[in-house]
């Protein structure tokens, strides 16, 4: 089966979003598309869609296996959207950029589009760690153009300890209890190839890191983080730009806020989680099965002994599993 890729461009406010579709030669387009939303740091393309490596496309294996479209896109200062001007100055001249509110806009956009284009009443929606945050949030305001929201690994709130984000970690201003440390954290990041592997290194239980995670699947992951940004090989060491409104966010919810009521979701919900994971605690798809009152289907998923990058890992450390849930709820009625 073929994979076609094409690159489109989508208007949200004053920015413009980059969108990736996948679709197969199949001729079968039964099932909602699928939206693929990446998290904190690594865009689009270098989470979901690294082709030219066996196993680092789940956008073209879901693609394959459903039988849908499947897009990806890039929020509003990330990989090939378009950044904030902020983004162009130091950053600790502005407050941490592209906050929930906006990456939802931007999701949003990308929604109505790809309901245009494919003729379709509604989408599915997966969001990893950050991601998930933000296709909740989306899905609590607009429900009806959301056919499965799916997250994976993404804190919901309520629950107030988290072991590195909260209270008491460095995201927390020593001299104001329970708020953000803009000293600290300002507009943005920059990120070096390096610090992408701190905490999977730490999460994978074995010290022979290329057992558990393809070391081409790793370089390829760099790679593209690496290239998603302009501006990385100006700097030495080399690093990419993130925005970090979406680790704000994620320190309220660590504490304890709710940035989004799942009760407001009427879709069909799949949270997924993976045991080893140091973003999501346990206590999140506990606390979001609870509350999803009004959903039409819900499922909650452990996927045993997987880490935060379940779907970079090699299949049988969670990717086989994660790609198994995921087409098995989305394909039922």
């Amino acid at each position: 089966m073929t994979i076609k890729r094409e690159e489109l461009e989508v208007a949200s406010e004053s920015f413009n979003i980059y969108v990736r579709r996948l679709s197969n030669d199949s001729g079968s387009e039964k099932k909602s598309p699928l939206l693929l939303i990446h998290g904190a740091r690594v865009p689009g393309i270098g989470s979901f869609d690294l082709q030219d490596v066996e196993g680092g496309s789940l956008a073209s294996d879901l693609a394959r296996e459903l039988g849908c479209s499947v897009y990806i896109m890039d929020v509003r200062g990330y990989g090939n959207s378009t950044r904030p001007e902020e983004m162009d100055e130091p950053p600790s001249n502005n407050s941490p950029l592209v906050r929930s509110s906006e990456a939802a806009r931007d999701i949003g956009a990308v929604v109505d589009e790809i309901i245009r284009r494919e003729k379709s009443t509604s989408v599915s929606l997966f969001g990893w760690a950050t991601g998930g945050q933000w296709a909740g949030y989306y899905t609590a305001l607009h429900s009806n153009k959301v056919d499965c929201l799916i997250t994976h690994n993404s804190l919901y709130g309520v629950y107030s300890e988290h072991p590195s984000l909260g209270q008491g970690s460095d995201m927390e201003d020593s001299e104001h209890s329970g708020q953000f440390n803009f000293k600290k954290y300002g507009a943005y990041s920059f990120n070096t190839r390096e610090s992408l592997f701190t905490g999977w290194d730490r999460s994978i239980p074995i010290e022979d890191k290329t057992k558990w995670r393809d070391p081409r699947i790793a370089d390829a992951y760099s790679n593209a983080a690496l290239a998603s940004d302009p501006t990385s090989y100006s700097r030495t060491p080399q690093s990419f730009r993130a925005p970090l409104g979406c680790l704000e966010d994620s320190f309220y919810l660590a504490t304890g806020r709710q940035l989004w009521d799942a009760s407001l979701i009427f879709s069909k919900v799949l949270i997924i989680r993976s045991e080893r994971d140091f973003w999501s605690r346990p206590q999140d798809p506990e606390m979001i099965t609870k509350h999803l009152v009004h959903s039409k289907q819900v499922r909650s998923v452990t996927l045993a002994d997987a880490t935060h990058f379940a779907h970079l890992d090699r299949p049988e450390h969670g990717r086989n599993q994660l790609i198994e849930e995921i087409c098995q709820f989305v394909s039922e009625d």
